[in-house]
């Protein structure tokens, strides 16, 4: 393109960029060139048959004639127009050999699968479905463009091809899509995401928050100075120099691993889609690479230039400057300053002079003609099929593998593997990819419900993460080995549970329990544990006859606005060898100090039967105390009523650690035992079985 012609001539300064030699510049297409037929040695596309195809990939139509002939015409006014821009890719060759123009080279095809209706569900399988195979030489068009059956049929293809296919399939889901023919950077070109991060890795933005100015605030003076203060500055400066000079350094070590300059910037020819705004209900015109099947804005900075779009209604000829690349460009095609359409719209028959009563019918005739707009023939393709087998098996290589910045991508098709494994995520610490810091997996049709597990190789610990449904109510399982007691963390959907627990800690000295929506706002309960009694391990007694004892028991209440404070218990603590009960009441809105009662055991000795009596010391500080409070024999049935739940809580708690070791036990046989369920829209699947 001329503005990317001259913006080259403006970037070739002799301080700031390399100069580009011409003898460089051809050395380095030969050597590409060279790379690319070794590449394209696997396959040799002069192989394929053409014997099968119908009759309309092998000849042109009589009105497919008059298109090539209106599409030549108008590439010599183009040419002439603007000699200095480089020749429109406009009616290449196909498999047959013949002259397609591109607009009849887009089928737009709905498959009958529900990801298909989506922009996201047809840019992901063409990016899975299709190898990529780079351009023969990287500044110029390709001379042929294969139809998107035979790429299909193939599996195989240039960005052009990525591209058509894409724009196909989305125009068939009604999307306001188009093919782009323009220039790309070396990593777009090439498919070279190591200098990317990882989508799965992004962060969503965080929203700033804005600090509302207070005009009316106090100025305080200005604190006096501290010559120690002072000198602490000037040692933290030199520090500070130190430190940059180390950070200097390093930053000589990032330049040295930075990629070097393209000396083809500007000049590589690719091929993307274009979706515009409208249709579908899609907010905003964005681009979509159809190597990666990423969105992106029509301002990021990795698209340098147009040349033309095209659909399978019109072709359209960038007119704008492509100094600043595609960032301020205008996407509004029915402005001719912008955008040079091939074939007028019909409605711009009206844009012609009016005929007066004098005019002769013929030349009325005529000037209707030339008002008339050309209607563009159907598309010559047959119409693109995708069977289910091709559909959920869309890897051509058996898995499909992506380089990141700092990460390594792994796709496999479902029931690829026997453990469900269909997406792997290796997290690295260095950009060599050789220390791993995390692995994520995913998985799809496990029968424990099983879709992604966390490997965090600095903690050692695995996150299992459950879909609902799981027997046990499982959501989330973290932990370092499968044994009982040595660290569990489990989450539930605790909606589908009675006693409304969503999260279990268990170690061997502690067990924390979170509740969520109980009734008696129960939200927390801690227990610690003590030590097992070692002679009764050497003796063999089972596991439950010689469980954990129970030394302490706490339970944490949320506040139940229909008591008063000082009768509405905040926690609770059972001291079960002490035999202490604690409770510890709300505070009201200006208290500081809260209400407590305690329950603590007295052994005392009789001296008239000589025997040991036992009886309980009452404690209470309560500032503002209820009426309740000074009753005794509240108190009294109120102990009891303690004494009565601290039994009902041991025996939670053992139901608690039975629990735990039911869910270790099925796990251990879920992970030995891993079964696969067979989807109801799998056909493949269902056939195979």
């Amino acid at each position: 393109m001329e503005a990317l012609e001259e913006k080259e001539e403006v970037e070739q300064a002799p301080d700031d960029v390399i100069s580009l030699n011409i003898s460089d510049f051809l050395d380095e297409l030969e050597a590409e060139e060279a790379s690319v037929i070794s590449n394209e040695s696997e396959f040799d596309w002069s192989s394929i048959d053409t014997s099968n195809l119908p009759s309309s990939y092998k000849t042109n139509s009589r009105q497919e004639k008059k298109l090539l002939q209106l599409a030549d015409h108008f590439l010599q006014q183009y040419s002439h127009l603007c000699p200095d821009r480089k020749p429109l890719f406009i009616h290449p060759l196909n498999e047959c050999g013949v002259q397609k123009f591109v607009s009849t080279t887009v089928r737009p095809t709905l498959l009958p699968y529900p990801d298909m209706y989506y922009w996201s569900g047809c840019a992901s399988f063409v990016s899975d479905y299709l190898i990529m195979e780079p351009l023969k030489c990287p500044i110029t068009p390709p001379s042929s463009l294969y139809s998107p059956t035979t790429i299909v049929k193939y599996q195989r293809g240039n960005c052009f091809d990525f591209s058509v296919l894409l724009c196909s399939l989305l125009v068939g889901a009604g999307y306001d899509a188009y093919c782009v023919h323009g220039y790309a950077t070396l990593e777009m070109c090439s498919m070279d995401q190591t200098q990317e991060v990882c989508p799965r890795l992004k962060k969503p933005p965080e929203e700033p928050v804005k600090e509302d100015p207070n005009k009316y605030r106090i100025k305080y003076p200005l604190e006096p100075k501290s010559q120690f203060e002072l000198q602490q500055k000037a040692k933290e400066e030199e520090e500070a120099k130190s430190t940059q000079e180390e950070e200097r350094e390093e930053e000589v070590v990032e330049e040295v691993e930075k990629p070097k300059r393209d000396s083809l910037h500007g000049l590589r020819v690719h091929a993307w889609v274009l979706v515009l705004s409208g249709k579908r209900k899609v907010p905003e015109t964005f681009f979509i690479n159809p190597f990666t099947g990423n969105s992106h804005s029509t301002k990021d900075e990795s698209f340098l230039g147009i040349e033309s779009i095209w659909n399978d209604k019109n072709y359209w000829v960038n007119m704008q400057d492509c100094r600043k690349g595609c960032k301020d460009l205008s996407f509004d095609l029915s402005n001719r300053f912008c955008w040079e359409i091939m074939f007028p719209e019909s409605d711009e028959a009206s844009e012609l002079p009016t005929e007066s009563p004098k005019d002769s019918t013929d030349d009325m005739q005529e000037k209707k003609k030339i008002g008339r707009s050309f209607e563009m023939p159907l598309s010559w393709v047959d119409r693109i099929k995708v069977s289910c087998k091709e559909y959920e098996n869309p890897f051509p290589r058996g898995k499909k593998v992506i380089l990141y910045d700092k990460a390594k991508q792994e796709k496999w098709a479902a029931y690829a593997n026997a453990d469900g494994l269909v997406e792997r995520l290796t997290v690295y610490a260095d950009s060599d990819r050789t220390e791993e810091l995390e692995v994520k997996e995913w998985f799809e049709h496990r029968k424990d419900l099983l879709y992604m597990r966390e490997l965090n190789h600095q903690t050692q610990l695995i996150t299992d993460h459950f879909n609902p449904g799981h027997p046990l109510l499982l959501k989330a399982h973290t932990y370092t080995s499968l044994e009982p007691e040595t660290g569990h963390t489990v989450e539930f959907y605790h909606k589908a549970r009675v006693d409304g627990l969503w999260k279990r800690s268990e170690t061997a000295t502690e067990m924390t329990e979170y509740f969520e929506e109980r009734e008696d706002l129960l939200h927390k309960r801690h227990i610690k544990f003590g030590e097992r009694d070692h002679r009764m391990e050497m003796v063999g007694g089972t596991a439950e006859a010689n469980a954990r004892p129970i030394v302490q028991i706490n339970e944490y209440f949320h506040r139940n606005p229909k008591k008063p404070a000082d009768e509405d218990v905040e926690e609770r603590v059972f001291k079960v060898i002490d035999d202490v009960i604690q409770l510890t009441y709300h505070l009201e809105i200006y208290d500081i100090i809260p209400s407590k009662v305690v329950f603590a055991r007295v052994i005392g000795r009789e001296k008239r039967e000589g025997c040991a009596a036992v009886s309980h010391c009452l404690i209470c500080f309560q500032p503002w105390s209820s009426e309740k409070h000074k009753n005794m024999r509240y108190l009294y049935n109120l102990l009891w009523e303690l004494r009565a739940e601290q039994k009902d809580l041991k025996q939670l708690v053992r139901d608690s650690e039975a629990e735990m070791l039911n869910i270790l036990t099925v796990r251990e046989n879920e992970e030995a035992n891993i079964k696969l369920t067979v989807s109801i829209y799998s056909s493949a699947q269902r056939e195979q079985r």
